[in-house]
């Protein structure tokens, strides 16, 4: 039997706060707004701090555009997500991006996923986060799923390892029910996002150039956000998911 989402139980927005400094792990740009723009925000809100990973360079979206070559792609999804921070009331700054392959993000035992757990894990000691996000580790795309090891391989070398939450995009839309939580595999919770669900809608539309009416306009094979995706983000809680010990 798998979990059902909308049966979870919900918890208020000033729960957000009681998380502590919080890293969050994006796989590209947008992940961080679309699965918890609302949690990211209520601990703007109140003043928590909080620190974002950019795990891949998220240059495939549209990867035959000509006007946009790879590393100007790279630097405009970067540039999106720094704002779409800023509009969750987040520091720009407080950025780290590995920079590891769009589609390709290694696992850990590879090389460059390896180096990567390696600067996880500096990072995650310098930062002293209490509370570490990341994709739902079988949500449906294989960036999310590498990325989820890459965390767990960190965390599993760190003394005293945060709390660990997941959260889900492409989940909503893409799973198939061996995708998705097993009784008894996970615990979860609905956080109550209503009072800065308008900041979040901000932090997605930042991410102009994966949704419709994109400036990178010459591949017709690029990729944007459907409306029926982006309406899973538009409602007013989001979802959490623990690990049961």
């Amino acid at each position: 039997m798998t979990l059902d989402f909308n049966a979870l139980p919900l918890r208020p927005a000033g729960f957000a706060a009681t998380l502590g400094p919080t890293v969050v792990i994006a796989p590209h740009p947008d992940d961080e707004s679309l699965g918890c723009g609302g949690l990211l925000a209520l601990l703007a809100r109140a003043n928590v701090p909080v620190w974002c990973v950019l795990i891949s360079d998220g240059t495939m979206s549209h990867p035959n555009s000509a006007r946009f070559p790879a590393p100007a792609r790279q630097a405009l999804r970067e540039t999106e997500l720094r704002l779409a921070l800023a509009e969750l009331g987040l520091c720009p700054t407080h950025l780290l991006p590995l920079g590891l392959p769009d589609g390709q993000v290694p696992g850990p035992d590879a090389p460059a996923g390896a180096a990567a757990v390696a600067r996880l894990v500096d990072f995650l000691s310098e930062k002293q986060p209490a509370t570490v996000l990341c994709p739902w580790r079988r949500d449906p795309h294989p960036d999310h799923q590498a990325s989820s090891q890459l965390v767990r391989a960190a965390l599993a070398q760190l003394p005293r390892p945060p709390r660990l939450l997941e959260y889900l995009v492409w989940a909503w839309e893409r799973a198939d029910p061996a995708d998705l939580p097993q009784s008894g595999e996970t615990s979860g919770w609905q956080l109550d996002i209503g009072p800065v669900l308008a900041e979040k809608q901000r932090a997605i539309a930042a991410h102009a150039s994966q949704l419709p009416g994109s400036c990178i306009d010459d591949d017709p094979a690029g990729f944007t956000l459907a409306p029926t995706m982006l309406a899973h983000f538009a409602r007013p809680t989001e979802v959490y998911l623990e690990a049961v010990v």
